[in-house]
């Protein structure tokens, strides 16, 4: 039985017990036809459609989790082009076909992922709120009297409630991330320019991003890195050159307290406090930093020649298709045409300017905590009185594109009254996107507050994220080395560190050794096997003891090769296959730590 939210480290754990990405496509199919929500897909793949993409994936890749994304059901915003489905844009007069994917869904197809549909967002990519579009409004997935967020309306809330693993939204002001606080998800908000926009319709093209919604920082980053990379097509595609953060004395950048505006909303503003709490807690030193020049950069993007951008991305169009615009956003984009060279270039001085008082803020902070947004508005409240509201949902998202920064939007905990979602944004200067992800990711589990609609879901061990350090050697374990066993000590007092827990692929057996003091499990690798996967546990560790450790190991036991369920190969213990003749075949069990409790 799949579980509510579809997290990747659950579906490789099915796939592993036998689903099929067939199986898979059939429960899609019906949550999706039963979803409550009836505006989150502008066109939903065809049924038929699917089921041929999950034989056509079982044809080229049979075996399980044999590639990354083997069979991970995931949703695209209906601004990005998925050869087959049409790109609106959410206008239906600006309807075209693709004849190609876009770069990163390409990208993520040829990994084995399955798109379930284009899904719905504020027209033009023009807006915050997720209420202004043709197609209705995707509602938070807590209360549908309240605002999914936007302008990824749709893909936030097919993550949200189990219709999708993940789904791509863009952001130019905060859509990839406001919508993920308003529906407890993370957002992943790359360094602009790091996932190429070939194939993307341009909201204000120089800091347009694409995004991705996900249960967890784990998921969001896996996928982030199959997505990105330089695109030639892409005028504003940049070749990454991640950049690290301190591993020792973080320094994180919180609101002075006369900057803190929450428009009144005590429960924002009390988990605001409780985030500050947890990052100290996680070991990071909290430091105020002067928002004003930031807030001053935020206000350029709607309030200077910026959106200029937005007229540019469909000037022809609006000359022919004015009344096909919704009215907000026909407002907001004609609102450039008084717009001026000479404004344009007075802008991007200002711009300079203010970027160089933040170079000055970023001299006390590594990193800075923001509420995602400030507050959240009802579908109603947001509709009478559109501009002014959505404004103030942007107040601590629309200076990081214009400034290059990277964000992670993570759950922040619930308001107790309303008891609707809250989040809050790390965010730090261009490719930290690698580094900014063990924090985000500690700070998500640290909140307790579920996956998306499910909040008694428990965050998988297998996607968590820990600090590599440079230079350190995995191995993988599975038997007396495992955390508790009899021989871990050989790889602590090594320094040694734990990674992250998960298990092997499908294919491998384990057999108890007889003879052995203490007792090991041998490890085989078995073409065809169908097993459930083994425990196994991920260890770093510095060269040199690596070296010196591996020199130790008895026969048969030896260093190779082992392939884990996410479709990595790490190297781990393996047995010499003579040694297994007559062994005990303890696969059944799933774990070394299984047989141990049994024989106990």
């Amino acid at each position: 039985m799949l579980p509510t939210i579809l997290d990747l480290s659950s579906l490789r754990v099915a796939y592993q017990a036998g689903l099929t990405p067939l199986d898979l496509v059939e429960a899609v199919i019906t949550r999706r036809t039963a979803a409550a929500d009836p505006a989150i897909f502008i066109t939903p793949t065809p049924s038929e459609e699917l089921r041929a993409a999950a034989r056509d994936l079982m044809a080229r890749a049979p075996e399980a989790n044999s590639l990354p994304l083997w069979g991970v059901p995931f949703a695209v915003k209906d601004n990005i082009d998925v050869a087959g489905l049409p790109t609106t844009a959410g206008c239906p007069a600006y309807a075209y076909d693709p004849i190609a994917d876009a770069t990163v869904v390409a990208r993520l197809r040829a990994a084995g992922a399955i798109v379930i549909g284009k899904t719905n967002l504020d027209q033009f990519a023009t807006g915050l709120n997720g209420t202004r579009s043709p197609h209705g409004a995707p509602r938070s997935v807590f209360d549908a009297g309240y605002i999914s967020g936007g302008s990824s309306s749709g893909s936030a809330v097919a993550v949200a409630s189990g219709l999708a693993c993940f789904a791509l939204g863009t952001d130019t002001a905060g859509s990839g991330r406001v919508p993920a606080a308003f529906n407890n998800l993370v957002g992943i908000k790359p360094t602009p320019g790091l996932l190429p926009n070939t194939g993307v319709v341009p909201a204000c093209r120089s800091v347009d991003c694409v995004t991705i919604f996900v249960p967890t920082v784990g998921d969001g980053v896996a996928i982030r890195k199959i997505a990105e990379g330089f695109d030639a097509a892409d005028a504003f595609s940049r070749q990454a050159s991640h950049a690290s953060l301190p591993r020792v004395g973080l320094r994180v950048g919180v609101l002075p307290k006369e900057e803190r505006e929450f428009f009144g909303d005590k429960a924002v503003e009390r988990q605001y406090e409780v985030a500050i709490e947890r990052v100290r807690a996680l070991g990071a030193t909290i430091v105020l930093f002067d928002y004003a020049p930031f807030r001053e950069v935020a206000a350029l993007l709607y309030e200077g020649p910026w959106v200029a951008e937005r007229l540019a991305a469909v000037e022809d169009f609006l000359a022919t298709n004015a009344a096909d615009f919704e009215p907000t956003v026909r407002t907001i984009i004609e609102g450039a045409k008084g717009k001026t060279a000479i404004d344009a270039f007075n802008g991007r001085y200002r711009l300079e300017e203010l970027r160089r008082k933040t170079d000055l803020e970023w001299q006390k902070a590594d990193v800075l905590l923001l509420p995602t947004a400030p507050t959240t508005y009802t579908v109603a409240a947001m509709k009478a009185d559109p501009i002014v509201l959505n404004g103030r949902l942007g107040r601590y998202t629309n200076f990081v594109n214009l400034l290059d920064c990277a964000a992670i939007a993570v759950p922040a905990g619930f308001d107790g009254e309303s008891h609707l979602p809250v989040g809050v944004t790390l965010v730090a200067p261009a490719f930290t996107d690698d580094a900014l992800a063990p924090l985000a990711d500690a700070l998500h589990r640290a909140a307790g507050s579920g996956m998306g609609i499910d909040l008694e879901a428990s965050i998988p061990l297998g996607s968590a994220i820990l600090p590599v350090d440079d230079g350190l050697v995995p191995i993988v374990v599975v038997g007396a080395h495992l955390s508790g066993m009899p021989l871990n000590h050989q790889l602590t007092t090594a320094g040694g560190r734990l990674l992250k827990t998960c298990r092997t692929a499908a294919d491998y057996r384990l057999f108890a050794l007889s003879g052995t003091v203490p007792p090991k499990p041998g490890l085989i690798r078995e073409r065809g096997f169908k097993g459930l996967g083994l425990e196994a546990e991920v260890w770093l560790m510095p060269p040199d003891a690596f070296g010196h450790f591996v020199q130790q190991i008895p026969e048969p036991l030896g260093i190779g090769k082992i392939k884990l369920d996410d479709g990595s190969s790490v190297p781990g213990f393996l047995c010499e296959a003579y040694a297994v003749n007559g062994a005990e075949d303890i696969s059944h069990l799933g774990s070394w730590r299984m047989y141990v409790s049994s024989r106990q």
